[in-house]
């Protein structure tokens, strides 16, 4: 996926992400969008702090924010994580 559109795919998710990811899934893309330096140690800590839904808001749009190639490393690593709510939301 090049050219934005997996940051286009999020930007149409983000409303159905917020209200659907659970918590725990929340916590483990943290965790592996810090591991592969998409995330700094500071923007994790900062969203991990917050109460799910805008823990979930502030991460879908601090990878949105970041291109396409972030974009598409969230959908691959939430697809990893969570498949079922991932398609459900036209991810894959």
């Amino acid at each position: 996926m090049g050219n934005g559109a997996s940051a286009e795919k999020l930007r149409l998710a983000r409303t159905n992400f917020v209200d659907k990811v659970s918590d725990p899934v929340l916590n483990k893309l943290l965790d592996e969008l810090q591991h592969v330096t998409v995330l700094t140690d500071a923007e994790g800590e900062a969203a991990r702090a917050k109460p799910r839904g805008e823990k979930a808001r502030d991460l879908i749009d601090m990878v949105r924010k970041k291109g396409a190639e972030a974009s598409s490393k969230m959908i691959a690593v939430f697809y990893a994580n969570d498949p079922y709510l991932c398609k459900e939301l036209g991810l894959m």
